[in-house]
Formats: C-alpha cells, structure tokens, sequence
C-alpha cells in the first residue's frame, strides 16, 4: 500500500493512502462508460428529430466529453464521476488547493499517459513512483488518494490530543459513516477558505435531520462538535 505525507497551511503532516493501480483503472473505466453512453444517448435524440448528424455536429458534441476530466476535476473539487464512485481525489502534495492551472497540466498530460499505449505508462509509472502519481500527477504536483482513509486521517489528527476525560455531546453521532464525516471535514475546509457560509448551514441541517437534534450551537462549532463526537465514540476511547 502506497501512502503520501503532505504538510497543511496549518503545518501539521497528514498521511493519506494512495489510490491503487486497480482504483484508478476502475474509476476510468466508470468515467468511459458514462462518456460514451452520453455520446450515443445525445446521437439518438438527434437522430429521433430527423437531424443528419453531420462531421461538425459529431464534433461539436464530442467537444464536452474530451474535456469531461478537466472540467469534472475543476467544478467536483478534484474528482471525476469515476473517482466520486470509487471515493477518490485530486489533491496537492504541498497541501494547497489544486489550481485550475494544474489541472490543466494534469489533463494535458492523459494523451502520453493513457491515450498512448493504452494506458500503460500510467500504470507502470503509478507502481514505481512511490506516491501513486501518473505523468500528469509529477508534474501538476498532485496525486490521486483514496477519500475514506482522508477522513480517517483527519479525524485523528483531530483527536490526537483529545484528553480522555472528553465527555461527547451527541451520542447518537455513530448512526453517520466515514462518508457522512469526510463531506463535513470537506464541508469546514470550504468556509475555511471561502467563508462561504452556504454549504455550512446544509451540512448542519442535514446532520440535524439524520440525528434527529435540535441545537442552538452555531454552524461551526455543531460541525466540529459532531466530529469530535463521531471520533471520540468510534475511536474506543
């Protein structure tokens, strides 16, 4: 198992487990079925009009799915429809945000990593890089890594210095997974670096929902309370 250590803006070292050979070739495949059933659905509505799909017509839809990588990753925080199945995403060894640049980078780089030999190069660059990366990933200076081993990590370097004593507020916080965590760990990394308080209020209410709480605690603080909670009552502490 391949793992990388990046150090956060907040200088604290976070190790996450790298996305296979095997999660990346399988996230492809995901993203490949759905291109060209989209290709094809968007042929036969044209068709049914009576519509002769010509060479500029084919190309113009064909436009959308050759960028459909880049513009997932751009628009999904790094992560693809494939990748979102598979629970994995794009981040950066140095701990930023990736930019709309390195994504670009990344995406450039598929014609000599997977369009070339089929994606063989990917695979074997992958399997002896030692960080999981493809062509793409070195030279972006990003990587691929698996999302529910994020959320594991971050939970213990949350509760790392969580004194035994800590009495949790929500009990009940154990009917979330490490799925529901990950998105409210993604969630609080957002407004950290937005401020943008929109998708902090639907994470609340949507945690309050499948509780079933009611709490007067702000935002912030009922996220990072039911967190802390979640790791506390999972941790065997």
């Amino acid at each position: 198992m391949q793992s990388i250590s990046i150090r956060t803006a907040q200088n604290v070292n976070i190790r996450y487990e790298a996305a296979s050979v095997g999660d990346r070739i399988i996230a492809f495949l995901i993203d490949a079925i759905i291109r060209i059933l989209a290709y094809l659905g968007i042929l036969s509505l044209i068709e049914a009009t009576g519509i002769n799909p010509t060479t500029a017509i084919i190309i113009i839809i064909a436009i959308p799915l050759l960028l459909y990588h880049l513009l997932f990753e751009i628009f999904y925080n790094g992560q693809s429809l494939g990748k979102m199945v598979l629970e994995l995403k794009v981040v950066r060894l140095d701990g930023a945000p990736p930019t709309v640049g390195l994504y670009i980078i990344r995406w450039l780089f598929r014609v000599l990593d997977i369009a070339m030999f089929s994606g063989a190069i990917a695979a074997i660059v992958i399997m002896i890089n030692g960080k999981g990366q493809r062509l793409g990933d070195i030279a972006a200076g990003t990587a691929v890594v698996k999302l529910r081993k994020m959320a594991k990590v971050r939970r213990h370097e949350l509760i790392k210095k969580e004194i035994e004593s800590y009495k949790p507020v929500f009990y009940n916080v154990t009917s979330l997974n490490d799925k529901d965590i990950a998105i409210i760990l993604e969630t609080l990394d957002t407004y950290r670096k937005t401020a943008n308080k929109t998708p902090i209020l639907a994470a609340q209410k949507k945690a309050k929902e499948i509780l079933d709480v009611k709490s007067d605690m702000p935002p912030v603080k009922f996220l990072y309370t039911i967190v802390k909670d979640y790791n506390y009552l999972t941790s065997g502490m």
